[in-house]
């Protein structure tokens, strides 16, 4: 996982960067699999959520690297 020092509100934050595989969540409890890590963005795929069905959502989405938190990572036990 890569860390960046970016500023926000004045002050420096270190921000984990996800990688490709990782479980993020973001917007009030919304999760997918990151499939792939743009410059400030990633690409995520929500097929992975149970109720992905009943959201009437596309199936990936982007989310900026301020914007989702990273839960696990597949391999991860």
């Amino acid at each position: 996982m890569q860390n960046f020092l970016i500023l926000v509100d004045k002050e420096l934050t270190l921000m984990k960067i996800a990688e490709v595989g990782n479980i993020v969540e973001f917007k009030e409890g919304l999760q997918g699999v990151v499939e792939k890590v743009n410059e400030n963005s990633v690409i995520v795929d929500l097929t992975i959520m149970d109720n992905f069905h009943d959201l009437d959502m596309e199936e990936k989405t982007v989310v900026n690297h301020k914007r989702y938190k990273i839960l696990n990572h597949p391999n991860e036990h």
